[in-house]
């Protein structure tokens, strides 16, 4: 690898081409400017959040009512005709 001693710099870092330091004024302007632009996102954030749910719970409305008719016919008669309730009690079997 082949290194020489001098520093490498590009060319757009000069006196020149420095801002100078913000003054009260300036910082007061960021300041308040970066409040109405993290004031602005969270309305707009709101905004897309409550949109994402109404259109989530109008979909869980949806899926309710087109299912309303199966989930009767279920209570009605259950799948296979009959339901059976009851307990399985076992003797255990001695290995021999």
């Amino acid at each position: 690898m082949f290194t020489n001693g001098g520093q490498f710099r590009l060319g757009g870092n000069g006196q020149r081409l420095r801002a100078p330091a913000p003054g009260l004024l300036g910082r007061l302007l960021t300041a308040v400017a970066s409040a109405a632009v993290l004031a602005v996102t969270f309305m707009f954030s709101l905004v897309i959040f409550s949109a994402v749910a109404a259109i989530a719970l109008l979909g869980g409305i949806y899926l309710w009512w087109k299912t309303r008719a199966l989930r009767r016919q279920l209570r009605e008669r259950p799948p296979g005709g009959r339901v059976i309730e009851g307990e399985v009690i076992q003797e255990a079997q001695s290995p021999h």
